[in-house]
């Protein structure tokens, strides 16, 4: 894509200051309530390929599981968090519905409440292991988690509306592109919103590769993405690499300037750290900019087609030269 000005409305402030320490105590209460509720999509969704059924999507006042349940005699349902009133909502199909407060709760507090939601609505569905994914505490089960009791109303309203603006940057990005793509979608496995683009080539991954990784790997992908950082990058960040990554890859160039390769795990991620990206003429366009280089190093050396490309999100190449 060409780096194309932000909407009508957009500022030079649409992505507003977020550093990771202002929050850091919020974040990690705010991603085990979000991984206790993405545990239940898992168990009450039917799986897709990629496990495309699993992350949130964005909503006008929050995330949503969206509808999930296998309807057998019971109600199919959805689990809402509102980053507007802060709270969890769930509600059925036949228009049921409780909710509880996320502030003053502890882990423990709001995995106990969740629960008792699903069991006040007679919802069969409930986390297989419900114990954090990947995260330091991963073998302290939810129902113990009495530490994690952070949450800051202001702080969690802005990552909301930072996660609004990029599902939005990210849906134009996806549009130039018309082989298979993924959902914009925020996972709560790393707390990160991205877009997957396909090539079809099936991978052989490493001997070892556990079955989570394999599945969402299957087949040659370059993403595009965002998060809020970690102790391994600790400040927030827009990213994208190419899996499996061909050699070379970390040599050719990015944009923009400040745009970098970063050694993670063995392989190469692009790097445009969020305020550099804030401090730019044109923050939208240049973050567009940068995941255009991503994907173009990635799809030159892995020669996929450019067939697949369509800017603008036109695919009838008698419209185009009209754009």
């Amino acid at each position: 894509m060409d780096g194309s000005p932000a909407p009508d409305g957009a500022t030079p402030d649409v992505f507003p200051a977020l550093p990771l320490e202002a929050w850091r105590d919020t974040k990690e209460t705010l991603h085990r309530f979000v991984q206790v509720v993405g545990k239940i999509r898992l168990a009450g969704s039917p799986r897709r390929n990629h496990w495309w059924n699993v992350p949130f999507h964005l909503t006008g006042q929050g995330i949503t599981t969206r509808p999930m349940g296998l309807v057998r005699g019971g109600d199919a349902f959805c689990i809402d968090f509102d980053f507007v009133a802060h709270r969890l909502v769930v509600r059925t199909l036949s228009g049921r519905e409780t909710s509880f407060p996320l502030t003053g709760r502890s882990v423990a507090d709001f995995y106990r409440d969740t629960v008792t939601a699903l069991v006040a609505l007679d919802i069969d569905a409930a986390p297989e292991h419900p114990y954090p994914y990947d995260l330091p505490d991963a073998r302290r089960p939810f129902a113990e988690d009495h530490e994690h009791r952070s949450y800051d109303p202001a702080a969690v309203t802005a990552y909301w509306r930072i996660l609004s603006q990029v599902n939005l940057l990210l849906e134009q990005h996806a549009a130039g592109y018309s082989g298979k793509t993924s959902p914009v979608h925020h996972f709560w496995h790393t707390f990160d919103i991205a877009v997957t683009r396909f090539s079809e080539r099936e991978t052989t991954p490493p001997p070892g590769t556990d079955p989570v990784t394999r599945e969402a790997y299957s087949r040659e992908v370059i993403s595009a993405g965002f998060w809020f950082g970690d102790d391994t990058v600790p400040a927030p960040a827009f990213y994208s690499y190419t899996a499996p990554e061909p050699p070379g890859l970390a040599d050719l160039p990015l944009r923009p300037e400040a745009a970098r390769w970063s050694p993670v795990r063995g392989s190469h991620m692009a790097l445009l750290m969020y305020d550099d990206a804030r401090a730019a003429a044109d923050p939208w366009g240049t973050v567009l900019d940068f995941f255009d280089s991503a994907y173009r190093a990635g799809a030159e050396l892995t020669g996929w087609e450019r067939r697949r490309e369509c800017p603008g999100g036109i695919t009838d190449p008698q419209l185009r030269p009209a754009q």
